[in-house]
């Protein structure tokens, strides 16, 4: 049983156990202020950026399900006796919605589902944006029409939470707020593991602790529990952010890891076969302009069930004259089907087959990680994590300014940790932490440029407070 002193130290002041026969002791010691600085600064200034990251990405945790509820009429019918060809669901949509043009066809991928029609260029629809008709498979009644966003299939509800997380709805600009958050994200809760850790371990129990002790108990034991699954979200959610991102695909396309596309070129002046019984109805109508016989959305169909591309699938028309079909798996939950086939619409061949199998490493990873983040990888259990994780982040960040308001002594309200603590570091580890941080800090810009300007205000505030005549850091520092 052990005894706690009557006297405890400040649960946030340095350890003193510097040791001449333990040197990795004493540099922790002196490493620590700065860490536990360092991880303020982020907690303060950077957490109310991963507040708002934490809350929207838990309202899109839910926005599946909820999606299913509330487009239940458009996106569910009752099951048929056969489905119709799909050139003649494409047909019912086009003589209910004939403005724009066929960007995309997403037939029925389950008994009971509707095929998605998909339209470019409708009026009053965001240019990123396309109209998805919903059509019954079994008798071609239209069952309704939403905005759709992005690979996923995002209807409106969906979207609106996405954008809302990725950007505020600030466009590109509001991008900038995510990719702080995914920045800062992995920083905070490195930091948060260092110090936890780093204490002794009676002092890191829960259990028989009061007031602040027991905010930074708590607080560290939801962090240590989250600590996998927030450098997830940091790495995944950098993968197609503005800066960080481009670093990554750069990076990518100098090993040879980029995602492989399926070539569309087909062979000009080749042979052409007869037209198809509905190739008035085909992509036909992507571009608006002449092009050759078409064998047809079904003949092209079932060329790509041939190649063993089974349900869900997405059929996209040629581009021009000169391109062809591309029919690409969609299913994004686990396992990925992810192949993809080009078509010559001319003759109904396959031109060029893509195996996810045949995917580089990097370009897998990268297209688990991102389904994960999303939730789609493994359906409602990892929605169900993805939520947990969020709401665990938003526990540990108003626990954090909990601490902060509990710290403050008088009318020294939340008073940061003293300065001074980077000049306790020896030189042996300042020197390749300093090169350390300004490598990440270069290929994560939005890591780097707070952090100087952190150190930049730190400074400043210090050589203020010193011409003042006041101390910059007391003997804990």
């Amino acid at each position: 049983m052990s005894v706690e002193p009557a006297v405890r130290p400040p649960d946030d002041a340095p350890d003193t156990g510097r040791s001449e026969t333990n040197p990795a002791r004493g540099a922790w010691s002196s490493l620590r202020p700065l860490v536990l600085r360092l991880h303020f600064y982020a907690g303060v200034l950077v957490a109310p950026f991963l507040l708002v990251a934490a809350v929207t990405g838990l309202l899109y945790a839910g926005s599946y399900q909820a999606e299913r509820i509330v487009y239940a009429d458009e996106l569910r019918v009752p099951v048929g006796a056969a489905e119709l060809p799909v050139s003649r669901q494409v047909s019912a949509a086009r003589e209910a919605y004939p403005q724009g043009t066929l960007s995309a066809v997403r037939p029925s991928p389950e008994a009971g589902a509707t095929t998605r029609v998909l339209l470019a260029g409708v009026p009053g629809v965001e240019a990123t944006h396309t109209l998805a008709v919903f059509v019954d498979p079994y008798t071609g009644e239209v069952t309704g029409a939403l905005e759709q966003y992005g690979a996923g299939g995002a209807l409106p509800l969906r979207t609106w939470i996405d954008e809302f997380h990725r950007d505020l709805h600030l466009g590109q600009t509001g991008r900038l707020y995510s990719e702080l958050a995914a920045s800062w994200l992995w920083v905070t809760a490195a930091g948060g593991l260092v110090l936890w850790f780093g204490r002794r371990r009676a002092r890191r129990k829960l259990r028989g602790t009061t007031g602040r002790r027991r905010t930074l108990s708590l607080h560290g034991t939801v962090g240590v529990w989250a600590a996998i699954g927030l450098f997830f979200l940091s790495a995944t959610g950098l993968t197609w952010s503005t800066y960080a991102g481009g670093s990554i695909a750069d990076l990518r396309e100098a090993v040879g890891q980029t995602t492989p596309v399926v070539s569309t070129a087909v062979v000009p002046g080749g042979a052409h076969a007869a037209p198809g019984e509905h190739a008035e109805h085909t992509g036909s109508g992507g571009q608006g302009g002449t092009r050759g016989p078409d064998v047809g959305v079904d003949a092209v169909l079932d060329a790509a069930r041939a190649e063993r591309l089974n349900d869900p699938v997405e059929i996209v028309p040629p581009a021009d004259p000169s391109s062809a079909y591309v029919v690409r798996q969609i299913q994004r939950s686990w396992p990925e089907k992810q192949d993809a086939v080009a078509v010559d619409p001319a003759t109904g061949e396959v031109t060029d087959v893509v195996r996810f199998a045949d995917y580089p490493l990097l370009a897998k990873l990268s297209r688990w990680g991102i389904d994960a983040h999303t939730g789609a990888l493994f359906g409602l259990a990892n929605q169900i994590v993805l939520a947990a994780l969020t709401a665990a982040l938003i526990v540990m960040i108003l626990l954090g300014y909990r601490m902060w308001w509990q710290r403050g002594r008088g009318s020294a309200f939340g008073r940061p940790t003293p300065r001074g603590a980077w000049a306790k570091v020896p030189p042996y580890v300042l020197v390749p932490l300093m090169a350390g941080v300004a490598v990440v800090g270069y290929f994560v810009p939005l890591l780097g440029v707070p952090l100087a300007l952190f150190l930049a205000v730190d400074v400043a505030l210090g050589e203020v407070a010193y011409r003042r005549g006041r101390r910059t850091y007391d003997s804990a520092g």
